[in-house]
């Protein structure tokens, strides 16, 4: 990993931007029900939507200066994706998925907090969502540690969601 693609470090985790042959790790990351049955089509990811998915960051990139990142561990390990990106081409959107091993370790919210501090110091938008599908009680947790609001239901590719919303005046408020 070279330090020029390193966009964000925390503590544990490194936000690095993809290689283009990357989309080996995008679809072994949701290969299984247990990490797609919150996203839209409910199914695990062929190689084709990875690699849609990653031109799909490429371009967010270029355009915003911002988009899901590749998450590293301190060793270089991959351990997931997270990132800001625009939703719908309105508002941006906060949204993170972790390998199953690195489930309840508290990774979620760092890199969760991490996002909020660098998108508002960056100045990229007043505010942004989240949205999570309504069993997906760990995500909603994140969300409220983090300090979004529940802004009500959505429905995303005909699949029912919880949005959450953080606007820089609020996040002002409670610091």
């Amino acid at each position: 990993m070279t330090r020029e693609n390193v966009i964000l470090k925390t503590p544990r985790l490194s936000f690095v931007m993809w290689d283009e042959s990357d989309a080996g790790l995008v679809q072994q990351l949701h290969s299984t029900m247990a990490t797609t049955r919150y996203l839209s089509g409910y199914a695990p990811w062929s190689l084709g939507k990875a690699e849609e998915r990653l031109r799909g960051w490429f371009e967010e990139q270029a355009r915003d200066g911002t988009t899901k990142y590749k998450l590293l561990a301190e060793d270089g390990s991959f351990v997931g994706r997270a990132g800001i990106s625009r939703f719908r081409s309105e508002e941006f959107e906060l949204g993170y998925s972790l390998r199953e091993e690195a489930w309840g370790k508290g990774l979620a919210t760092e890199a969760a907090s991490a996002l909020v501090d660098w998108f508002f110091e960056r100045k990229l938008a007043s505010g942004f969502i989240a949205f999570t599908h309504p069993e997906n009680t760990a995500s909603q947790r994140v969300l409220r540690k983090i300090g979004m609001r529940e802004r009500g239901p959505i429905q995303i590719d005909g699949m029912p969601g919880l949005a959450f919303e953080l606007t820089a005046d609020r996040r002002s408020a409670e610091l």
